[in-house]
Parts: structure tokens; C-alpha cells; sequence
């Protein structure tokens, strides 16, 4: 999907500074945003409360305005600006959910992915990471991108160059060693 004219006016009002147009754009975007923060959590088996979600989309309108703009300016217009919110907006929500500040980092196991309650839960990122570092290499990278970025089994394909059908069972294999570690 393409810019649509709307967005290409109100893309080029914000970036000019016009009288409403940093309201405008928030009002159109909003509730994609809070879209964005309410799945984000949700497919990561957490759940937040309306604090934590307004937060987090305070989070992203601070990111797409903070040095005069960058986010909106970087924005090449080959795609409609939705799209390109949506991508920044799951970057902010992720790294966010992913720090203490919003305590608890969920790793799912694949039953939970499916939509049980099956979810092996770790304190915080900091134990995380220190069980990561009982991994091998690979298995490292694969959690760590899967759980702390947030990227798909689709993205991590691509990054880390095996099939797409691997990653899970990688995961599988790396969680049952970090529950392991830990107990």
C-alpha cells in the first residue's frame, strides 16, 4: 500500500511545524498505536494495565517526534504511513515491555503461543540474559531476538539464515535449558 495524499499532507504539515498538526496526526494515529501496545503485550503473554498502555504509547509519540522529528523524517514514502508506524511503534512497545520499568519479561513456551497458559515466566531481563549466556551462540541469538526484540520466526530466518521451521524447536531446545539453569 502506498502514502495515501492525506497522510503525505499531514506527514509534510507535521514536518513543517503548522498550527495543529502534531494534534492532527496524533488523533489519526492513536488508536493504531494503542492496537500496536495492546497486541504487542498480548502475543508475548503479558498483560497490562491501562497505566502501562498509555505509557507505552506515550513512549511512542515522544519516539517519533524526539530529535526534531528524526523518525518522521526518516520516513522514505514507499509504503503507506500506517505501515511505517506500526513497525515503529512494535520497536518501542518491545524494547519497553523488555526493560524492568515494566517488570516481568514473559518467555513463552509453544503451547502458550497457541494460546494456553502454559507460560514459563523470568523475573526480569537481567536474569534472562544471565541464562542466555548458558547457551550456545546460535540459541543465544535466536532468544534474544525472539523475546527481547520481538522479531518473527520470519524475521529471525532471514537474520540468522536457517529455515523458518527450525527456529521453534531452537527455542524449545534453549528455553528447556534456561528453566533447567534455573531451577
Amino acid at each position: 500500500m502506498s502514502l495515501s495524499d492525506v497522510d503525505r499532507q499531514l506527514l509534510d504539515r507535521c514536518l513543517s511545524g503548522s498550527p495543529r498538526a502534531w494534534e492532527d496526526f496524533v488523533d489519526r494515529f492513536v488508536g493504531l498505536v494503542v492496537h500496536v501496545a495492546n497486541h504487542t503485550a498480548a502475543v508475548r503473554g503479558m498483560s497490562i494495565s491501562p497505566d502501562t498502555r498509555d505509557d507505552l504509547v506515550a513512549d511512542v509519540f515522544t519516539t517519533i517526534i524526539a530529535n526534531d522529528n528524526v523518525v518522521l523524517r526518516r520516513f522514505q514514502r514507499n509504503c503507506s504511513l500506517a505501515t511505517y508506524l506500526t513497525v515503529i511503534a512494535r520497536r518501542v512497545v518491545v524494547r519497553q515491555l523488555a526493560s524492568q520499568r515494566f517488570g516481568t519479561v514473559p518467555l513463552q513456551n509453544e503451547t502458550a503461543r497457541n494460546g494456553t497458559d502454559d507460560i514459563a515466566r523470568f523475573d526480569n531481563v537481567d536474569e534472562v540474559r544471565d541464562l542466555m549466556t548458558r547457551l550456545d551462540p546460535q540459541e543465544a541469538r535466536v532468544v534474544r531476538m525472539y523475546h527481547l526484540e520481538g522479531m518473527s520466526y520470519e524475521q529471525i530466518s532471514r537474520e540468522v539464515g536457517m529455515s523458518e521451521n527450525s527456529i521453534g524447536p531452537v527455542l524449545t531446545r534453549a528455553r528447556g535449558k534456561m528453566r533447567d539453569a534455573r531451577a
